[in-house]
């Protein structure tokens, strides 16, 4: 089972501190989470100000220095449109990419096709961000769900009592459409111990990290990303 560390996000000093921003901090924390059970990883690399990037050269050296730390474990990152909201200039630095391992696209966003078409001309692995039921739709008719590394069921700010059934219609839709690409599920917020329970009694894939909570299981703020993924580890067994 994969279980996978989201280390940061858009998340900044602000909401916590020990945020890993720049590439050695990535790298450290990236090492501590593989010792704490950590198998896979998610990452927003940042330029000089902070900033989350999709440059090419800045891409492939935090995602090497990363996964060298980690012993080789496979890294993964964001084409989130926030990051570079013209469709264009946002391929356009894909395209420089050549380190990552896989990286996650979101089907609900403008252009995602292209993209997705980008990451397999330059052999990187696709991770398909479904966030609903009309994404899966959107997955199918790109005539790309073959050609994926998994599918992440990660809907975003879903109340806890209801996490549940969206989360069973977003898989019955993808079953639906015969799509078979691995499944890693999550959640973000209050959502997320409770789906990555569901995930684990389910045996699907999934995550932990800064990106989607600062607390742990028992409500106690976590001080770092190994603290969340030995969480996780934990109920993993």
């Amino acid at each position: 089972m994969i279980l996978q560390a989201a280390l940061n996000g858009d998340r900044t000093r602000a909401d916590h501190p020990a945020v890993p921003l720049t590439a050695a901090e990535l790298a450290r924390d990236a090492a501590a989470c593989v010792a704490a059970g950590a198998n896979a990883f998610h990452i927003h690399p940042r330029d000089v100000a902070g900033r989350e990037t999709l440059d090419g050269a800045i891409v492939d050296a935090v995602v090497a220095e990363v996964r060298a730390a980690a012993g080789g474990v496979p890294v993964g990152v964001s084409t989130a449109a926030w990051i570079a909201p013209d469709l264009e200039a946002r391929v356009a630095a894909i395209e420089r990419w050549r380190a990552p391992d896989y990286a996650s696209v979101n089907l609900s966003e403008d252009g995602f096709a292209e993209v997705m078409r980008v990451l397999l001309a330059n052999g990187i692995g696709i991770e398909a961000g479904v966030w609903s039921v009309q994404d899966a739709d959107r997955l199918a008719a790109s005539g790309l769900a073959d050609r994926l590394t998994r599918v992440l069921i990660e809907p975003p700010g879903v109340d806890p009592m209801a996490a549940p059934l969206t989360y069973e219609a977003i898989h019955a839709r993808l079953d639906t459409h015969g799509i078979t690409a691995p499944r890693l599920q999550h959640g973000d917020g209050e959502a997320t111990w409770p789906i990555l329970d569901d995930a684990l009694a389910t045996g699907y894939d999934t995550r932990i990290g800064f990106e989607d909570t600062f607390l742990l299981p028992d409500g106690e703020r976590a001080p770092d990303n190994a603290a969340l993924i030995a969480a996780a580890a934990r109920l993993l067994g």
